[in-house]
């Protein structure tokens, strides 16, 4: 999206630096390197050893001089950009794109990986800790049909397209054996990845296209509307924000079940282990035989958590959900933080750029948002209730 004339005219050397960045990090995503390319295999020989020997994954190379960016990120003349709020803004892009490319290139390097993710993402507090355990508290829900996992790739990826024709856009989808999680949108290229040998259930497929769809790549394509590219490319720590926003979605769509929560509370109770020091098969035990989680389902989340040596991201899920349940009830709009990739820190600054014309309205926006189809109390009383 190219800026008018006048915005231009008004702000040279923004624009000049914005797209400088675009032009650096635009190839950048985390995703595209942090999932292991013998996942299938190493799930093999776990399980055939009885889970006692760790997972020995191997990653895609990066195909950049991180070196060479780092210098470059930092050589911009950010001091040029006029507007004060706007100025220090780009700061912090400078040093969160920083840490994100230390964060890759040191994937598989083990602690050093662990210790750059944390960097980036934090690590779970005791606060976040307890709601887990608060939310692992309840009992599971009756037996519902929709959580038998039926369908396979191919008939998820036509659930997927229909879902879409309520929007007005397009994007590409493949499948994949490389990827951790059963879905995943891949920002820089605009498309969905779905797990090849996956099976889903009727619930998981509302849930990823509420989730998938109607949140992450929502905000792909009003991020490649907005004038400015940092909103395709990302703001800092936009993915507490982005997931938040994305499990919300599920929320308000109905599709939010105590099975997907504590999904959510695993992963922190999974990212917290890497704290304590805990390796692959730890993690795996405290799921699959504390926490009684099946093994399927334990490996996938020990994947998710020590793949490129120790990942924290996982836990900002549960963390995003309950600061945008408490925006939402307090009567906070949602339409800025679906700009792009933007984060609620800086909700403020985008409806400053919307007055200062650096900014436009949504093309697009998250239909789940428009009214509360939850039904569950339960659900609601946990939300209510998380610290």
């Amino acid at each position: 999206m190219s800026y008018p004339q006048s915005i231009i005219d008004n702000h040279p050397n923004l624009h000049r630096i914005d797209n400088n960045l675009n032009n650096l990090v635009k190839r950048i995503e985390m995703l595209d390197y942090i999932n292991p390319i013998n996942i299938e295999q190493e799930k093999r020989n776990f399980f055939a050893s009885k889970y006692n020997v760790n997972p020995k994954f191997r990653y895609r190379k990066i195909d950049f001089n991180a070196h060479k960016l780092q210098q470059a990120l930092f050589s911009q003349d950010i001091y040029k950009i006029k507007d004060e709020d706007t100025r220090a803004f780009y700061e912090d892009v400078i040093y969160d794109y920083s840490g994100l490319i230390q964060c890759i290139e040191s994937i598989g390097k083990g602690r050093k990986f662990y210790f750059n993710s944390l960097k980036s993402f934090g690590t779970p507090t005791e606060r976040d800790v307890e709601n887990a355990r608060f939310i692992l508290h309840f009992e599971d829900a009756e037996y519902d049909q929709e959580l038998i996992p039926v369908f396979n790739a191919t008939e998820a990826a036509d659930f997927f397209i229909e879902f879409t024709r309520r929007y007005d856009f397009q994007f590409n989808l493949k499948f994949s054996t490389k990827i951790s999680a059963a879905a995943m949108v891949q920002n820089n290229t605009q498309t969905l990845i779905l797990k090849k040998n996956h099976l889903f259930s009727a619930n998981q497929l509302k849930v990823l296209a509420n989730h998938e769809i109607g949140v992450h790549m929502v905000t792909t394509y009003n991020g490649l509307h907005q004038p400015l590219t940092i909103f395709h490319n990302g703001f800092p720590n936009n993915t507490e924000t982005q997931e938040g926003l994305a499990v919300f979605s599920e929320y308000m769509s109905g599709c939010l079940t105590m099975y997907r929560l504590k999904e959510l509370a695993y992963r922190v109770i999974a990212a917290d282990s890497l704290r304590k020091g805990s390796d692959f098969c730890d993690t795996f035990d405290i799921l699959h035989n504390q926490y009684k989680l099946n093994r399927e389902e334990a490996y996938t989340i020990s994947l998710r958590t020590h793949r490129g040596g120790g990942f924290t991201k996982d836990h900002l899920y549960l963390t995003g959900l309950k600061k945008i349940y408490d925006a939402y009830q307090t009567g906070q709009g949602l339409e800025n933080l679906l700009a792009g990739k933007v984060s609620l820190e800086y909700s403020s600054l985008v409806a400053k750029w919307l007055d200062m014309g650096l900014a436009k309205k949504n093309p697009f926006n998250n239909l789940a948002f428009e009214s509360n189809e939850n039904n569950n109390p339960k659900i609601e009383f946990i939300l209510q209730n998380l610290k």
